[in-house]
């Protein structure tokens, strides 16, 4: 398979569909751009994938399935070492098209996004060979129940534009390593580095029709997934309203559903925390790759005998963020992903203004950084205060450059503020008082929990959120058990 991604980094370049260990285009030839958000530019096109090539996929899935199945861990592992190998070989590649792709500064994908891909493929090499089954055997030992964990069969996986490869490889290496074959979409507006990693996928050892990658809309490619009959399992990591309606789609059907959705996320931050610290992390927790994490922060809640000085360090700090070309590795902040999530920012903090909210700092689109980037989608770092916990701005996600600041009182007035929201993803507390820490962490709603830290990860760990923050876990073991099956085995010991 002739690999052709440094040409797409270098100009114009046509990506094409993996299915059945063919690169191709569309069955329909119909084509969508893919824009550099940074310049604004068109840089080359995807295949605008329909049902038509989602078929084509599942059959080559179906075919490959029954000897990908019932292959040892050791190889199936194997596969994915040699895959997380060249991926650590095509690292500078990988950086410099993710960070052209999404817009995010280029040292940001270098430090996260691919050394994370590179560990998604690693840590599932391993952990498919500790996965282990029950066992249970009564007092008087008369029968041996042992759980039998089976592939689920062909599964689809569809990924987000904010963490290409990184949340790429987080769904695809578990339901691999699991012996599942794979259907899978990345975002229509970051594809690059998922086509990079098919290309990569003969030469790891995985055979034809255990991974597939159908490219193009979710209303349309990624629709086809969700409904076919044949993917038993949806594991999508999107907006909320998009995962109630592959829930709703899928319901009829029984299909087996990972969905992690949105955030709106709330800073706690008490007034014996360490102050350096909560300043420094509430910053980068605001504001990494341009606001567009589901685990940023976005509402940032300070007692109110710090809340004056905390405001006015941090405002300080965001005034100092430099709005960059993401080329440069200097870079602190680069373009939002798409010109339509910018003017979607931007009406967001209109809103807020027209609300009452007071603009500390930003609350615009942010100069050009040079004449290359004379027509990319930048936004300022902004923070709006004066506004209530109701405020369209404090319930929904906004998922930009964008946080508010609110006071509250005591502990009790923290939690409810920071529970007032549909939203359950992640939290973080700032405290030295080590029993408040735990109280809090307990009594908010979330599915992740940081004390006196940020974006610290475990891949052995649960990973998800409550309430319309998403269904189910993945990470770890987590994942191995959502993409497989468990069947009860009973036996008599005596004959």
């Amino acid at each position: 398979m002739q690999s052709t991604h440094s040409n797409y980094l270098g100009g114009m370049e046509q990506l094409q569909n993996l299915i059945g260990g063919q690169l191709q285009g569309s069955k329909n030839g119909k084509w969508l751009d893919n824009i550099e958000p940074a310049t604004g530019a068109v840089y080359g096109q995807i295949p605008r994938s329909d049902a038509d090539d989602v078929e084509l996929a599942v059959q080559a899935a179906a075919k490959a399935f029954p000897q990908w199945s019932t292959r040892s861990f050791e190889d199936r592992s194997e596969c994915l070492r040699r895959w997380a190998k060249i991926v650590s070989q095509h690292a500078d590649e990988l950086v410099r098209a993710e960070s052209k792709d999404n817009g995010k500064p280029i040292s940001l994908a270098e430090a996260v996004d691919i050394p994370r891909a590179q560990k998604n493929l690693e840590f599932f090499a391993g952990a498919i060979e500790h996965f282990a089954s029950e066992a249970h055997i009564p007092a008087d030992s008369s029968h041996i129940h042992y759980t039998h964990r089976k592939p689920i069969g062909i599964v689809g996986c569809i990924s987000p534009w904010n963490l290409p490869l990184y949340l790429f490889t987080w769904k695809i290496a578990p339901a691999i390593a699991a012996g599942n074959c794979v259907i899978a979409k990345p975002s229509e507006i970051t594809p690059v580095s998922a086509f990079m990693l098919s290309q990569w996928a003969e030469e790891a050892g995985i055979p034809a029709g255990v991974f597939n990658v159908v490219h193009g809309l979710g209303s349309e490619a990624g629709q086809a997934i969700v409904q076919h009959p044949q993917i038993k399992a949806i594991s999508f990591t999107g907006g909320t309203s998009t995962g109630a309606h592959i829930a709703q789609t899928t319901a009829p059907h029984f299909k087996k559903l990972s969905l992690e959705l949105g955030g709106k996320n709330p800073a706690i931050i008490f007034e014996d925390c360490d102050f350096d610290k909560a300043v420094g992390t509430t910053l980068r927790s605001s504001f990494a790759n341009q606001g567009q994490i589901c685990l940023c922060s976005s509402r940032i809640l300070v007692q109110d005998k710090l809340y004056d000085r905390f405001k006015n360090a941090l405002v300080e700090k965001v005034k100092r963020i430099r709005i960059g070309d993401p080329a440069d590795a200097t870079t602190k902040m680069g373009a939002v992903v798409s010109q339509a999530h910018r003017d979607k920012i931007l009406s967001n903090i209109k809103g807020a203004k027209e609300a009452g909210g007071t603009i500390l700092c930003g609350g615009d689109a942010a100069e050009a950084p040079n004449e290359r980037c004379r027509n990319g989608f930048f936004v300022q770092p902004t923070i709006i205060e004066g506004l209530g916990p109701k405020c369209e701005i404090n319930q929904e996600e906004v998922f930009g450059p964008v946080i508010t600041l609110q006071s509250f009182r005591d502990e009790e007035e923290a939690i409810q503020l920071a529970n007032d929201s549909q939203y359950g993803l992640a939290a973080t507390i700032w405290t030295q008082d080590i029993a408040k820490a735990h109280r809090t962490a307990a009594a908010v709603e979330s599915g992740i929990a940081w004390i006196n830290c940020w974006l610290v990860r475990d891949l052995r760990t649960p990973f998800g959120g409550v309430k319309s923050s998403g269904v189910g876990r993945e990470g770890g073991f987590e994942a191995l058990r959502f993409f497989t099956e468990p069947q009860n085995v009973c036996l008599p010991t005596q004959a």
